[in-house]
């Protein structure tokens, strides 16, 4: 039984990949956690697509497909968050015709003969491939983002829990959005070396979601959103070693599963009998807003 969990970690391979999900898994897993309470979900995924342009321009001008990932996700967030702001009424329409034109955009210069090799890998990700150079450059992004976010945090708690409170204070909900979006596409960037930017957009959504159905506080759910995301992804980087299957898509595959097991844990807790149960029977059919509580600060 020890030989089997060792063994993978003998290979050096193995074990940086294993530091790059703890990596991926400590900064996705808090970020994702306001992702769900700002509702962005769908503007975090489409950040992912919003990178291929960018990757593809630096390829062609021999520039670090990394920097020119950059380039292309902060400037979709940017476009994202004003979209957001200046239409508000169809916002998530909006917010699809940026980001398909902007893969559009990506393809036609993908289909061009002079693109090198490379860009495959920044889609679908290599794990396995990661370099301590790659590693370095995670590490430096994540502990921005955490540091930004711990800096922030007031500022994002006012906005998020009550924007017009935040008003109040002086604060600008448009300004904090695109800081958020920002600092969600520096997260992307941790990942994207690793899981490819059509996965990667899963470790920061589906952690995050799985531990908001265990939990209405928001402490906790950034623990458990956490140790999902880790827990899931070394889970998948196992998977991959012993059935011989591509990582990436291993560590997708089991946040997903984890996501499902928390939706099961949450639906038995709602049907499990309590105490006050009979009362509540007497007085009618509990409403909805009762059984999915919203989300506490705490």
């Amino acid at each position: 039984m020890i030989e089997w969990v060792t063994e993978p970690l003998s290979h050096g391979t193995t074990l940086r990949a294993l530091v790059e999900i703890i990596l991926i898994g400590s900064v996705s897993g808090v970020v994702g956690c306001w992702v769900v309470l700002y509702e962005i979900s769908y503007s975090a995924e489409s950040l992912a697509h919003g990178l291929f342009p960018g990757l593809v321009a630096a390829a062609l001008l021999g520039l670090p497909l990394l920097l020119g990932g950059a380039a292309g996700i902060i400037v979709t967030a940017l476009l994202i968050a004003a979209v957001a702001r200046y239409a508000s009424d169809h916002a998530d329409t909006a917010v699809a015709v940026v980001v398909t034109s902007l893969f559009g955009f990506g393809v036609l210069l993908a289909l061009s003969p002079g693109t090198p090799p490379g860009i495959q890998e920044l889609l679908f990700g290599d794990l396995l491939g990661v370099t301590d150079r790659e590693l370095f450059a995670a590490a430096a992004i994540a502990a921005v983002v955490l540091a930004v976010l711990w800096l922030s945090h007031d500022r994002l708690m006012a906005i998020g829990f009550d924007s017009g409170s935040g008003r109040s204070l002086g604060l600008r909900p448009g300004a904090v959005s695109a800081l958020l979006l920002t600092l969600v596409a520096a997260t992307i960037l941790v990942g994207v070396q690793s899981l490819g930017n059509l996965l990667v957009a899963a470790t920061v959504i589906a952690p995050a979601a799985a531990a908001r159905l265990l939990t209405h506080r928001f402490a906790p759910m950034v623990l458990l959103s956490v140790g999902i995301a880790i827990g899931a992804g070394v889970a998948g980087l196992y998977v991959s070693y012993y059935a011989k299957t591509a990582a990436g898509a291993s560590v997708a595959g089991c946040l997903v599963l984890a996501y499902v097991g928390c939706a099961a844990i949450s639906a038995l807790a709602r049907r499990a009998p309590r105490p006050h149960d009979g009362f509540r029977a007497a007085a009618g059919p509990v409403s909805r807003a009762a059984r999915s509580p919203k989300l506490d600060p705490s």
